[in-house]
């Protein structure tokens, strides 16, 4: 992994896109729904944040900021392909979110992505993940960007689409 205080200094990062669907996993296997970005905000992650689970807010479609967790990276318990970013929101949602509009700061960094032994013990690192963001998000530092602008920017009435506005300007990163 990197050095920790390059990756801090990736933080916090804002990213918005519209949810894809993903390989199924979160909900069906692991009991832990995710919300996945396209690869194309994937690919404008800075550099600074090495592969591994992060946490802070997420929205969707400029609702109510909810705390979240996410994972960037190749998942190797699964040997994806390609490196992913898979946020598990801390809401109950009634259907599925394909199609609408994630938006998410990251604010913090929990641990490295590692592999696992057995799809339980995956499921107990995640489930520790969530309980540990749940404490953090708490922290006055970190609920600061609960409330922050960008959760609620539109253009032109419209939620910016994939990480970018609608003339193609590029809103992923930092504010």
């Amino acid at each position: 992994m990197r050095n920790l205080s390059k990756v801090v200094s990736g933080l916090p990062h804002f990213a918005c896109g519209q949810i894809i669907k993903g390989f199924g996993r979160g909900s069906k296997q692991l009991g832990i729904p995710t919300a996945n970005y396209p690869l194309e905000v994937v690919e404008n992650l800075p550099k600074e944040l090495s592969t591994g689970i992060y946490y802070g807010y997420a929205s969707i479609d400029n609702g109510e900021v909810h705390k979240m967790v996410m994972s960037i990276g190749m998942n190797p318990y699964f040997e994806n392909k390609h490196k992913s970013m898979e946020t598990h929101i801390l809401h109950n949602f009634m259907g599925d979110l394909y199609g609408h509009i994630l938006k998410v700061c990251i604010v913090g960094y929990l641990r490295p992505e590692k592999n696992f032994d057995s799809l339980e013990a995956l499921i107990d690192a995640i489930k520790k993940d969530i309980s540990d963001a749940e404490k953090l998000l708490d922290n006055p530092e970190n609920l600061q960007f609960r409330n922050h602008e960008f959760f609620k920017e539109t253009i032109n009435g419209q939620i910016l689409i994939n990480g970018h506005h609608k003339n193609g300007t590029k809103i992923n990163g930092h504010i």
